[in-house]
């Protein structure tokens, strides 16, 4: 036991709290791992669950993108330390998971919904914002694109860094579901528990999209169902490891980053911008170098034992 936690020492260390070093961005590593094992252990100690914090951290972020509606840079640097507040919030609820083994797929479906709404306030408050200062309701537009693609590149980022836990980490994260197991416990959830079931639902839809997304790893998955041949962790971190700051460079750090930096500059609608193009032709780079590995390590499943 921690010495002033009713918490089990599961994790002494923040290291213990990794999802796995190789998919840890510097940033996180140096900043936001820290604040978040120190807000997870306060967290376990004031006995919240990670779904508290998660819903904690989706208020937050909410008001930080309502504090970029205004054209006062005094309230803008409120709203991102607010914003940085809530990334904290998000990574302490998967380390608070982690700490006390309370992860979960509701849980995950929890996380997943704050970050949903903490952007839809983002994108909403910089659109409104754009409108009162004269700008074309035609933003509406860009906005929606923006968010699109924002929805695809995170959860194709997400389907790899879980696959690269499995593979590599040999870690299942309450998140890496196929869709054939969400929909067996969408089954078995009945509609009197009509929150769950809705959320079942709408995350039955984002594996499925996922497995769209990468049909070479949904094949390489189910291929590996027999069991993996010898040294495939090896072969898999040597393909994948150095696409992995591909995959950070779509993640909410260098998005973050990247709004702050609008801000500042009293543009915040080029965000959308670069969004639809730059972030865009980077997913485009991921999702091939990805497919390439994939199907290469398929090859090789594929010729066990006659290669």
């Amino acid at each position: 036991m921690t010495a002033g936690l009713d918490v089990p020492d599961l994790a002494p260390r923040v290291e213990d709290t990794y999802k796995a070093r190789d998919v840890e961005s510097a940033l996180d590593i140096y900043f936001y791992r820290p604040i978040g094992f120190g807000l997870a252990r306060l967290f376990a100690r004031l006995r919240f669950t990670p779904s508290m914090v998660s819903l904690l951290g989706a208020l937050t972020g909410v008001l930080a993108g309502h504090l970029y509606f205004y054209r006062d840079l005094k309230l803008n640097i409120l709203g991102m330390a607010l914003h940085i507040l809530t990334n904290a919030l998000d990574n302490a609820d998967g380390q608070l998971a982690r700490l006390t083994n309370r992860g979960s797929l509701s849980g995950a479906i929890m996380d997943g919904f704050a970050d949903y709404v903490v952007f839809l306030s983002i994108y909403i408050h910089l659109s409104l914002r754009y409108v009162a200062e004269g700008g074309s309701t035609a933003v509406w537009l860009l906005a929606l694109a923006a968010a699109a693609s924002h929805a695809v590149q995170s959860m194709t980022i997400d389907h790899y860094r879980n696959a690269y836990l499995q593979f590599v980490a040999g870690k299942k994260t309450a998140d890496a579901n196929s869709s054939e197991a969400v929909r067996a416990a969408y089954d078995k959830t009945s509609w009197r528990e009509f929150w769950k079931k809705l959320g079942l639902r709408n995350y039955l839809n984002y594996t499925r999209q996922q497995e769209l997304l990468a049909p070479a790893l949904l094949q390489l998955r189910r291929a590996m169902a027999p069991g993996a041949p010898s040294n495939f962790a090896g072969d898999y971190r040597s393909r994948c490891l150095p696409l992995v700051k591909y995959c950070n460079g779509l993640a909410t750090n260098p998005r973050m980053l990247l709004l702050f930096a609008v801000l500042f500059l009293g543009h915040p609608v080029w965000y959308f911008g670069i969004e639809i193009t730059v972030l865009n032709l980077l997913l485009l780079y991921v999702l091939y170098r990805h497919g390439g590995a994939f199907r290469e390590l398929l090859a090789r499943v594929d010729c066990r034992g006659s290669c």
